[in-house]
C-alpha cells in the first residue's frame, strides 16, 4: 500500500515514513510545495493531508489531484505521530475488512 503525506513537520518526515513502514505501507512525504505536485504524487492508495501545517495553496492542489485521480483522501488537523498512527490503523482496518 502506498501513501502520500501532504504537510506535517519537516523534522518529522523520517518518523512519518517509519510509522507507515510499520503498518506495511510505503510513504512519500511532502512537507513543502516544491514544483508540480501532481507530477510527483504517482498513484497512491491513500493521501493524507495535515491541515494545520500546510499552506492553503498546497492543500487545494492536493485536494484537486485526489479528486481528479480518484485517490482516497484523509484530512487530519494535527501532524503528530500519534495522529498518523491512529489514521493508518483506522484506514488499514477498513481496507482489510
Amino acid at each position: 500500500m502506498s501513501i502520500v503525506i501532504i504537510g506535517g513537520n519537516e523534522c518529522m518526515a523520517c518518523q512519518y515514513e517509519t510509522i507507515c513502514k510499520n503498518h506495511g505501507c510505503k510513504a512519500k512525504v511532502f512537507t513543502k510545495e516544491s514544483g508540480m505536485l501532481k507530477k510527483k504524487l504517482g498513484k497512491p492508495d491513500l493521501m493524507v493531508l495535515f491541515t494545520s501545517t500546510v499552506s492553503h495553496k498546497m492543500a487545494m492542489s492536493a485536494c484537486k489531484e485526489a479528486k481528479k485521480s480518484n485517490i482516497p483522501f484523509c484530512r487530519c488537523s494535527t501532524s503528530s505521530a500519534t495522529a498518523l498512527h491512529d489514521l493508518l490503523c483506522r484506514h488499514i482496518k477498513g481496507v482489510k475488512a
